[in-house]
């Protein structure tokens, strides 16, 4: 089981940089770039909820499942 995690797309969509988003989210730039590399364990819902409502799209958009 893989999940792939687009951050890095949709913040490309929206013209949005790191920086940016981890002002608006609220969390640091560490903890961002380890979610946007796809090396993080577990995200919270209401992380997950502001990166959404930061960049206006839905969870889908960012979380993705690829069977192995």
């Amino acid at each position: 089981m893989a999940i792939i995690v687009n951050l890095d797309v949709m913040m490309a969509k929206r013209k949005m940089s790191l920086n940016e988003l981890s002002a608006k989210v609220g969390i640091t730039l560490s903890n961002l770039s380890i979610l946007k590399t796809g090396k993080a364990k577990a995200i919270r819902f209401e992380t997950l909820e502001a990166i959404c409502l930061a960049l206006n799209c839905q969870p889908g958009d960012i979380l993705e499942y690829v069977a192995d």
